[in-house]
């Protein structure tokens, strides 16, 4: 099982990181939501969250799942939904006002990004 989660991790990061070296901006913003993705994967694997246990410790309870890595990646995910609406605002505003959504605001093909629309 820490094979297949390793593995999962691994794909995950490998994936978001060949994404955001891509000269889009809507791979840039997938890239970014997969290495969030994955680490919240690594976090839920390194505290080592457990089902149907008392998040509480009491005296009936024979063990207790820790609660940090599960607020832990729960405010992962609200701020990571934040900058995503954010990014996605931004690439939204960038492809208006250049014309392109490459990150750089220039066309692989020898395009200076300025080019005039014609009319």
């Amino acid at each position: 099982m820490a094979l297949l989660i390793a593995s999962a991790i691994g794909i995950l990061v490998a994936s978001g990181v060949y994404l955001l070296l891509r000269p889009r901006t809507l791979s840039v913003v997938i890239g970014l939501a997969l290495l969030s993705y994955a680490v919240n994967l690594f976090l839920f694997a390194m505290g080592r969250a457990v089902s149907l246990q008392p998040p509480l410790i009491s005296a009936s309870a024979a063990g207790y799942a820790d609660p940090l890595p599960q607020a832990l990646v729960l405010t992962a995910i609200v701020i990571n939904l934040g900058m995503t609406a954010l990014l996605l605002a931004l690439a939204v505003r960038g492809r208006v006002a250049t014309g392109t959504d490459h990150v750089d605001g220039a066309e692989r093909h020898g395009g200076s990004g300025k080019e005039q629309v014609a009319s």
